[in-house]
């Protein structure tokens, strides 16, 4: 009862290139003014303006020219263009209402996959079907995931305590303690299964990596910078997932709900204990820096 039909050694080979060439993209968006423009501005119009109205098409044999992919793809890239602009802007890091873009931001990313969970589980495909040319299974996990990605949203917290780093790199600090990984990961096995060995797994592994060995702290702005690159790539070569490397999914239903129920719990949990300690602390959620008394904190902070 695993989650994915094992790849073999070249299928691990794909993974891992795919792997660090996002981070290496990332760190040279994230090191490079003039690189992260490139990355996320000049390639991304080329890529509109003359690749994806043919190779992200609505009804496309890949299943990329959905309303989701289009949204998800300048959603992640408003995300990172607006984080470049707090970071590289004159003035703009020392407004505070500016802080509140990149939750705001965040929180649209997940209701959008919130949105597409309930969507899925609408279709009533409950023994797996080929749905927009993409295969979904339909089950209460797509609801217990939905609830999850609602209760991550609630549990966005220190909004405000949003810095800009002081060296070259002008890093967005934001020590954020979250459960969105397994949440994001259970939403791309519901909604995207046979893609979601790179788009969850890959990808997440992409971003979490670089805040815990690389940039602490950034995560948000890793998560943003490697989800539209890797959005950008599969938008402009759909065959990856499906023909080129594909990594399908076990199709199991016992699977889909331990996935979806291993990220219910997890964001429970978190909403548990951040309310517990806002009561017991009498914090203000929206002001107050939940998590300042942590070691975690302080470490990515000093």
């Amino acid at each position: 009862m695993g989650l994915y039909e094992v790849p073999g050694l070249m299928g691990w080979g794909i993974m891992l290139f795919v792997l660090f060439s996002l981070m290496a993209f990332n760190e040279f968006g994230r090191t490079t003014k003039w690189g992260g423009i490139v990355l996320l501005f000049i390639v991304p119009l080329v890529l509109t303006i003359f690749v994806r109205p043919k190779t992200a098409a609505p009804g496309n044999e890949y299943g990329t020219g959905t309303w989701f992919n289009w949204v998800k793809t300048y959603s992640a890239l408003a995300g990172c263009l607006g984080f470049m602009a707090i970071r590289y802007i004159p003035g703009l890091s020392k407004k505070k209402f500016a802080f509140f873009f990149p939750p705001l931001i965040l929180s649209l990313n997940i209701l959008e996959a919130c949105i597409r969970d309930f969507q899925v589980f609408s279709y009533a495909a409950w023994e797996g079907a080929y749905i927009d040319n993409l295969w979904v299974m339909s089950g209460p996990w797509n609801i217990m995931n939905e609830i999850a990605g609602l209760l991550n949203i609630i549990t966005i917290c220190g909004w405000v305590g949003i810095i800009i780093s002081k060296d070259k790199t002008k890093d967005m600090i934001w020590p954020w303690i979250i459960a969105y990984d397994l949440w994001n990961f259970a939403y791309t096995y519901n909604c995207i299964a046979d893609h979601s060995f790179y788009c969850g797994l890959t990808l997440l592994l992409a971003c979490t990596i670089p805040a815990l060995f690389i940039k602490k702290g950034a995560w948000l702005q890793h998560r943003a910078s490697t989800l539209a690159l890797w959005i950008m790539f599969i938008m402009t070569i759909p065959s990856f997932a499906d023909k080129l490397a594909p990594v399908p999914t076990t199709h199991n239903p016992k699977v889909f709900f331990i996935v979806s129920l291993l990220a219910l719990i997890a964001n429970e949990a978190l909403a548990v204990y951040q309310f517990t300690r806002i009561y017991k602390r009498k914090l203000n959620p929206l002001k107050d820096e939940i998590y300042k008394d942590t070691k975690i904190y302080n470490s990515v902070i000093s």
